[in-house]
Order: C-alpha cells, then structure tokens, then sequence
C-alpha cells in the first residue's frame, strides 16, 4: 500500500477577508452543497475555511497542488461534506477525480480541525 499525505492551515480572519472582497470567487472555489451547509452554522466562515483547508491539503496529496489560474475550478472538484455522524469525507469530480483512477488511489481520509484564528486539514490517501 502506497499512503499519500497532504496538510494545510488557513488563518481564518484573512480568509474571511478574501470572502468578502472577493465574494463572486466563492462559486468557483466551493460547491452549492457545501456552500449551504455552511450557511448553517454561526460562524460560516470558520466551516469555510477549514474546507479550503481540506481541499488544498487533498490537492498537495495528490501532487496536483495549487497554482494557476485554473486553480479555483480545481478547488470545486473537491467536495467537502459530512457523514451523519459529522465525520468529514471526500468526494472528488472531474480532473481530480481522473487524477484518482490513474493512480489507482482508493482509499481517501480527512480531518478538519479549528482553533483559534487557525483552521487545519490533514488529508490521507491509499492506493493499492
């Protein structure tokens, strides 16, 4: 088995910063269902952040990164949702996802944590 790792921290309070002047840029980073279910939330910005976190850090492991001025519509093809258990997973589309199958990587983990003014994703992938 092959692990791939990738990890990410965003400051929140700049995040939140970036949202709000760039307001528009939101749609092509997130996806209407994550953009929603942080809605949900008092402090949206916060459960943003980390899922930024968790899409860079998901991106690093694959070694696709984040550069470009096609990044943005890299972000949204990883989707970050909830079990019902409030489990953070991974659900990949498009390019990434085709990324996935050619590297035969089956396996996928996530964690999100937040702190302070600090959200962190730590993501782990398996391949056979």
């Amino acid at each position: 088995m092959v692990l791939h790792q990738g990890i990410d921290i965003v400051n929140i309070p700049k995040f939140t910063e970036f949202c709000v002047r760039h307001a528009a840029a939101m749609d092509d980073i997130f996806t209407a269902n994550e953009i929603a279910s942080s809605k949900e939330y008092r402090r949206s910005a916060d459960r943003l952040a980390g899922r930024f976190a968790a899409k860079e850090a998901c991106l690093k492991a694959l070694g696709i990164g984040f550069t470009g001025s096609s990044a943005f519509g890299v972000l949204k093809q990883v989707e970050i949702k909830n079990k019902p258990s409030g489990k953070p997973e991974i659900t990949l589309h498009g390019f990434v996802m085709s990324v996935c199958k050619r590297k035969n990587i089956n396996g996928f983990n996530v964690s999100i944590s937040h702190s302070g003014d600090y959200a962190v994703s730590m993501v782990t992938l398996t391949e056979e």
